[in-house]
């Protein structure tokens, strides 16, 4: 028996047809740790950067123990947009389908946007898994068109952005329709203090489980300076450095990402666009633009980096750095994913430098780079130079201290005296230089 192998997970001979079907080779870090607690009934509180296998760690277990002789909601699962939503919900369909269990696996995706009678209708035999936004859920219950009260697992996945945009609310009230002793799972990247009151509220001894890396090791961070250009000159430089398969160019805000995409398309790079403020039907058409491989660079908000899952992005490029660290391990969470390799590129300025201070805090190892003629240059990082740029304006100082002032001002006299300076502040370097080497 293969070592870290799926058999180890006490999974039934089906599951391991299923897991064989999907080409896993062997279970990721949040997957051993995770199957077994959900196996054994426990309540979950699930960490790990994303990409990580989160979503495989809780359909897996959970669809090993459906009953099929029950036509009642088993399972419900809840995620913060339609698109993350849908995207589960074609992972549920899919086990079903390698599983063979089409007549016994019953799955409703229950969204907004979409013809709420007709859900209502399909709703008249229940499915023992519904997958859906939290609102959509709530309707539905509300108007007793289904029942969650015996569902023995519910499903928070991405509980943070979740948070951020209000939906808690709406899972709060569905839990309050659930049974009381009812499983919970939750899954998120990053774990607010805010989330720590619904815990203590409906989690009784959840097994707590995180996994350290914050980014996984086959991605590379790069970070350059702006020093004074717009991002778009730094993105043309960039296409000739890197050749991906799909990047994603994150920005702060669909205004920006409106204007940088507009001025990319003017420089012949046609790319894609995401944010929030695009109908759902335009999202909708968007994404599959972007899946059918029609561009190599899409331009994004963070509603990208959480709400949405697009597969095979190879580079992250922050063409503006996100104000907190979360966003930035979010963001870059989008490429390295299942074991493949990714790049990171974040463009800085000044401002950014107490984002990049806590990031390396954080143990994420940033090259500093530039672009110029088609090649990658590395460069001295931010503070060595300003180091570096401390240490000459102290010599600078000192020198100009021990430079004689004339008595009497005469023609040139600014001139001499500079002259002057540069020769002591070279002999000061020297005496330096020797001082350090004795030591």
């Amino acid at each position: 028996m293969e070592k870290n192998n799926f058999n180890q997970l006490s999974l039934q001979p089906v599951m391991l047809d299923v897991v064989h079907k999907l080409k896993f080779k062997h279970p990721t870090d949040i997957q051993k740790k995770v199957i077994p607690q959900i196996l054994n009934g426990n309540s979950v509180i699930g960490q790990s950067f994303t990409g990580s296998g989160k979503t495989h760690a809780y359909l897996l277990p959970l669809f090993n123990d459906l009953d099929s002789n029950k036509q009642e909601v088993q399972v419900v699962i809840t995620a913060p947009t339609r698109e993350l939503a849908r995207q589960i919900f074609d992972e549920v369909k899919k086990i079903i389908n390698y599983a063979d269990k089409e007549d016994e696996w019953r799955a409703q995706l229950l969204i907004g946007g979409t013809d709420k009678q007709r859900a209502i209708e399909k709703l008249n035999q229940p499915p023992q898994v519904i997958v859906g936004t939290p609102g959509r859920i709530l309707d539905l219950v509300d108007e007793h068109a289904i029942s969650i009260y015996n569902a023995k697992s519910f499903v928070i996945d991405e509980a943070d952005l979740m948070l951020d945009m209000g939906f808690i609310e709406d899972v709060d009230k569905l839990l309050v329709r659930s049974n009381l002793g009812i499983q919970l799972l939750v899954f998120s990247a990053t774990i607010p203090k805010r989330l720590q009151h619904f815990f203590k509220k409906y989690l009784r001894n959840p097994s707590y489980i995180k996994i350290d890396d914050l980014i996984p090791e086959n991605m590379e961070h790069r970070l350059i300076d702006l020093r004074h250009r717009d991002e778009v000159t730094v993105i043309m430089e960039l296409s000739k450095v890197i050749q991906p398969y799909l990047a994603l160019i994150f920005t702060n805000g669909k205004e920006k990402a409106n204007e940088l995409a507009s001025q990319l398309q003017s420089e012949g790079i046609e790319v894609g666009l995401i944010h929030g403020g695009l109908t759902p039907r335009e999202r909708k058409r968007m994404l599959k633009d972007i899946q059918s491989l029609r561009y190599q660079y899409v331009v994004a908000t963070d509603l990208a980096s959480r709400g949405i899952d697009i597969e095979g992005i190879s580079h992250v490029i922050n063409a503006q750095l996100p104000k907190e660290e979360n966003f930035y391990i979010h963001r870059v969470g989008r490429t390295a994913r299942a074991g493949m390799k990714g790049t990171a590129i974040s463009f800085f300025d000044e401002g950014d430098i107490p984002l990049i201070k806590k990031l390396e805090e954080k143990g994420i190892p940033f090259l500093y780079s530039d672009v110029k003629n088609g090649e990658w240059k590395e460069v001295k990082p931010w503070d060595e130079r300003s180091e570096r740029l401390k240490r000459q304006t102290s010599m600078d100082k000192e020198a100009w201290k021990r430079v004689k002032k004339p008595k009497k001002v005469k023609p040139g006299y600014k001139k001499k005296m500079k002259k002057q300076q540069e020769q002591i502040k070279k002999e000061l370097i020297r005496r330096n230089k020797q001082k350090n080497r004795k030591k």
